[in-house]
């Protein structure tokens, strides 16, 4: 139980750096090497991004879902790995 709580937290550690990273990206859309990354973690992060998208447009061109999107898989992530504290492991 507690290995697959860590390979969890884990994956959405990773999953958090990948969104980190397409948001940097973001910022150097002309560049070649960045769209080409951008064309790799796109399909793999705006599934979750849209799901924030939905109800925070973005405002005056800022799009602040990302931030959001964030700190709650940063919540998750931290509840995940406070489980096995709660339960004695």
């Amino acid at each position: 139980m507690e290995l697959i709580l860590q390979s969890l937290v884990q994956f959405l550690n990773i999953y958090l750096l990948l969104i980190f990273v397409r948001i940097l990206l973001s910022w150097f859309q002309t560049a070649g090497w960045a769209q080409q990354a951008m064309s790799f973690l796109s399909p793999i992060t705006d599934p979750y991004l849209n799901i924030f998208r939905s109800f925070i447009p973005p405002l005056g061109g800022i799009d602040f879902s990302p931030i959001l999107a964030i700190l709650a898989l940063q919540f998750v992530a931290q509840m995940l790995a406070q489980v096995p504290m709660a339960v004695g492991y």
